[in-house]
């Protein structure tokens, strides 16, 4: 554990310094269709190039609610590669649920604003629309253990004989998770191959739990790594550690002000005062209203006895 953790260590002074854009798993084998439906493929076209002119790119995420994508932090970032709260290409489209990159399944919108972790690489992107029809995936609430098996889902590059090409398909492949730190996952490929390992365009991948009968859990998305493919660890954000966050960044506010518990206790009583005060103030005007008839009915009129 010491040994993978030093390890971790050393990577990350070369490589978390300056991330960058990770594509899909290199060796990895193609998802089947309507398989990990919450994985996302996000598109940036038109993102500013170093040349003045603009680029396209892409990243990997998943769904964790009908609005919300989750993200590598560094998918977002300004020309001078520092992370940004908002978006950076000129359009920046989310699709949901295709695994055929070719096909027109799954659904589309655009993400419409992001919001960056303090401490770690992760960013939730909201989008245009909710995401109907598909399962968000749920956020594990314990954190990766040393010796268990991962899945990885991504979009990208992958190997084929003239070396990484762009996939046609989305990619999968299972890791083994060798530590854990506060902030980081260490894991390393084991199927289909030892040397599976994530590329550039799969920052923000999920890595999640999968149990028999159960409902897929995401750990951790894919943040840096050594050049792929390659055997070894890679390194992934723990999401566990971001619960609160997540919750407060993608709870729905519609406009009504917080209360608290004891003002909501008193709530019925204020209630019943109030329309206490409405009813005296209504009888009231009525009483005062009967006085001023009669007043007036007995009053005498002018010149008459």
């Amino acid at each position: 554990m010491i040994k993978n953790l030093t390890v971790l260590l050393a990577v990350l002074v070369t490589t978390l310094a300056f991330p960058r854009p990770a594509a899909a798993i290199a060796n990895g084998e193609d998802a089947r269709d309507g398989d990990y439906r919450f994985s996302v493929l996000l598109t940036m076209t038109g993102l500013p190039a170093d040349d003045g002119g603009t680029r396209d790119s892409s990243c990997s995420g998943a769904l964790i609610a009908p609005r919300w994508v989750i993200t590598a932090g560094h998918c977002f970032r300004d020309a001078d590669g520092r992370k940004v709260s908002r978006t950076v290409a000129e359009k920046t489209t989310a699709v949901v649920g295709r695994s055929d990159l070719s096909g027109t399944g799954g659904q589309e919108a655009q993400v419409v604003d992001v919001h960056q972790a303090d401490d770690t690489d992760v960013a939730l992107a909201e989008l245009s629309a909710d995401i109907t029809g598909i399962t968000p995936i749920r956020l594990s609430d314990t954190p990766a253990v040393s010796g268990e098996t991962l899945r990885l889902t991504g979009f990208g590059l992958v190997t084929d004989a003239s070396g990484l090409v762009p996939a046609t398909r989305m990619q999968t492949g299972l890791f083994t998770v060798n530590a854990v730190g506060d902030t980081l996952v260490e894991a390393s490929g084991t199927a289909p191959r030892p040397d599976t390992s994530p590329c550039p365009h799969d920052s923000g991948g999920p890595y999640f739990r999968e149990t028999p009968g159960g409902e897929p859990a995401l750990v951790a998305v894919v943040s840096t790594g050594p050049g792929c493919p390659h055997p070894g660890p890679d390194f992934s954000a723990r999401v566990d550690t971001l619960a609160g966050w997540i919750a407060d960044t993608t709870s729905d506010r519609p406009g009504f002000p917080f209360l608290p518990l004891p003002f909501l206790i008193a709530l019925p009583a204020v209630a019943l005062a109030l329309v206490a005060l409405l009813v005296w103030q209504s009888t009231t005007r009525r009483s005062t209203a009967r006085q001023s008839g009669a007043r007036r009915s007995t009053a005498r009129l002018p010149g008459r006895p």
